[in-house]
């Protein structure tokens, strides 16, 4: 039977539903916020960082009356994500952006065992306990989750990201997984293959780079850019608009996706 055709300012309506979003006081993950909220959703904010979510609540509140609420948790311990779940509780929301990384540069040689436990940690092990929880306590109801991968992942571009490719890899493996097992419970589990975003993290780099004259590194933007078919790196909220698309009922027959918004890198 053919799904019930609905009025285009619906199917982007957020009205009502309560969106999680990691990772979320700056860059990809506040931008998405901005878009959830301008799309009516109320706000579940996580964030390693208390003063960043207090500037992400004002930001968001300046241009929306929709509820923010802020949390701050460290998503490499599973203890504060079990917390984090355990305050929810009654308030569960609807759509689970994981958003939350880290990037570091190390060379794979010289990675030892406690480095590699906190990228896995955070880059991949918390993406699979916020989805579990999701799931179990929306077992009976489905919902949408929404993952952040890396264009690292599927092409590794960047000497001394082992570490963060493996993790990202994963992310889209958990990803594919889940929503075979779970779309019969009617959740919808997509990944977005972000590449190339001008964020705070990336801005901060090439910064560095010029300010040290790190060579490799400059040499890596310039390379990185040539091969960038759009010629230009992408803002945040080029990555936050996709995410409201997969959220709303525009993307109602998606699931299992890998949505690059690189672009056009992984096509060069």
């Amino acid at each position: 039977m053919s799904k019930e055709r609905k009025p285009l300012s619906e199917i982007l309506d957020m009205s009502g539903k309560r969106v999680m979003i990691t990772g979320a006081g700056g860059g990809i993950g506040l931008a998405a916020a901005k878009r959830f909220a301008e799309a009516g959703a109320d706000l579940q904010l996580v964030d390693i960082d208390r003063k960043k979510l207090t500037l992400a609540r004002k930001a968001i509140q300046e241009i929306s009356s929709v509820d923010v609420e802020t949390f701050k948790a460290d998503l490499s311990k599973k203890e504060e994500i079990d917390a984090l779940w355990k305050d929810i509780e009654g308030m569960e929301p609807d759509v689970l952006i994981n958003n939350a990384g880290v990037y570091v540069f190390k060379d794979f040689l010289d990675i030892d065992e406690e480095f590699l436990n906190f990228m896995m940690k955070v880059n991949f092990e918390s993406t699979f306990w916020m989805c579990q929880h999701f799931i179990r306590r929306r077992l009976k109801k489905g919902g949408v989750i929404i993952n952040l991968g890396s264009i690292e992942a599927i092409m590794p571009f960047a000497f001394g990201l082992v570490h963060y490719d493996a993790g990202k890899t994963s992310v889209l493996g958990l990803t594919r997984a889940l929503a075979r097992d779970f779309a019969k419970h009617g959740f919808r589990i997509n990944a977005i293959i972000p590449g190339g975003i001008d964020t705070p993290g990336v801005k901060k780099l090439k910064k560095e780079a010029a300010s040290k004259l790190k060579v490799d590194m400059i040499k890596l933007g310039i390379d990185f850019k040539s091969r960038l078919p759009m010629g230009r790196f992408g803002d945040p909220d080029e990555v936050a608009t996709v995410m409201l698309f997969l959220a709303s009922d525009m993307a109602s027959y998606i699931t299992g996706a890998m949505i690059p918004v690189d672009g056009g890198f992984l096509s060069a």
